[in-house]
């Protein structure tokens, strides 16, 4: 049988302001096939955030496991954690996060020049991520003159730079329009096809949601399986 992706075995994180706690996860399990684009759809503040962290590696659940291509996640040393965070997971946020003073191309570079990736080839793995999300003749801008689409592009670009097997997306639509972001799914998928990476992405937008291959509802701190909904 092959491995998934992401396993998550009764996962709990609960936060805490003096003595009020407040759960974010209690006791969640799901697993994410390779290969598959999945939506995690809850509420505003219903703990998405918190369950790509823990899937990433940035947080530690108070009980249960998480694994990410077999690998048990909260076993992992400090350096193995940095190792897995930047060699096989990458990650787009609701804002961009791309370097100002920098080009789309410098910007998708980034992460070859920490891994020092030689030239040549860091080259040409921009040129390639630059067209596979539709600007190949926008590397010499900055983010300032590109659209707030472009923007968000470049972003998934960059976060696959060094061949992450699973790509995270928090919000990734939440600071764009709607016709710009109807258009972030399809990109999605070819990211999906193209590179061969499992995409999870948390979300409530409901165009979204329809383009999933599946769709997981967080509610109550607790996973369960949800129907795709009719776009």
């Amino acid at each position: 049988m092959t491995e998934p992706m992401v396993a998550a075995e009764a996962l709990t994180r609960v936060f805490r302001t003096g003595d009020v706690e407040v759960p974010a996860l209690r006791g969640a399990s799901f697993t994410i096939p390779a290969g598959e684009l999945v939506a995690i759809k809850g509420r505003s503040g219903s703990g998405k955030t918190t369950l790509l962290n823990l899937i990433g590696g940035l947080d530690t659940p108070d009980s249960g496991t998480v694994r990410v291509n077999g690998r048990d996640v909260g076993a992992l040393s400090e350096n193995d954690l940095l190792a897995l965070r930047r060699d096989h997971i990458g990650y787009i946020f609701q804002s961009h996060g791309l370097i100002p003073v920098l080009s789309a191309a410098e910007n998708v570079e980034v992460p070859l020049r920490l891994v020092r990736t030689p030239p040549a080839e860091r080259d040409e793995r921009v040129r390639v991520l630059l067209s596979l999300v539709g600007l190949a003749d926008h590397a010499a801008q900055r983010p300032y003159e590109l659209s707030g689409g472009q923007r968000q592009r470049v972003a998934i670009a960059r976060a696959l730079a060094n061949r992450p097997r699973l790509l995270l997306a928090d919000e990734p639509t939440g600071q764009l329009d709607s016709e710009t972001a109807a258009a972030l799914m399809p990109l999605l998928h070819a990211v999906v096809s193209s590179e061969g990476v499992t995409v999870v992405v948390a979300t409530h937008d409901g165009a979204l949601l329809s383009e999933a291959d599946r769709v997981l509802n967080l509610q109550d701190g607790k996973i369960t399986e949800a129907p795709i909904p009719t776009p």
